[in-house]
């Protein structure tokens, strides 16, 4: 039997009450793959932390919009939160722990380490002044 594709895609206001939004559609999208407890909130808390970088870094909260795009292929889901924002000047010092250009926010620099600790993948490509696509995939029932 051929497998389909599931897809989804949303669009919303950058703003920090959107976030529990964001949370709850891709929980909802993924259950349909019967994920434990752990996968469901890991995958809760890596969509978490890439809107808030959104909000927080890629437009420094003055507003823009966020897409968000779900498939799921098999027991893969795969998750790409998207804005065009600032962009990353440094993608790798991004993603070091502990790293933040917002120290004045009490930001704590562990977003990207979240995301990788929760995900089974984590790609992000980024272009300054045009944006950030953040795609996280994890395999769903790997014991």
């Amino acid at each position: 039997m051929e497998q389909i594709k599931n897809e989804m895609k949303m669009e919303f206001p950058a703003l920090s009450s959107n976030e529990g939004f964001a949370r709850v559609t891709v929980g909802a999208f993924v259950a349909e793959l019967n994920p434990t407890v752990d996968e469901l909130a890991d995958i809760k808390t890596a969509v978490s932390e890439a809107v808030t970088n959104c909000i927080i870094h890629g437009y420094e909260q003055k507003g823009g919009s966020i897409w968000i795009q779900c498939s799921i292929e098999g027991q893969q889901v795969e998750i790409s939160v998207i804005d065009i924002g600032k962009g990353i000047r440094d993608i790798e010092q991004a993603r070091e722990p502990l790293f933040t250009t917002k120290p004045e926010l009490e930001r704590s620099g562990m977003g990207f380490a979240f995301m990788e600790a929760f995900m089974d993948e984590v790609e992000v490509i980024s272009e300054l002044g045009k944006g950030t696509c953040i795609t996280m995939r994890k395999i769903i029932g790997k014991g």
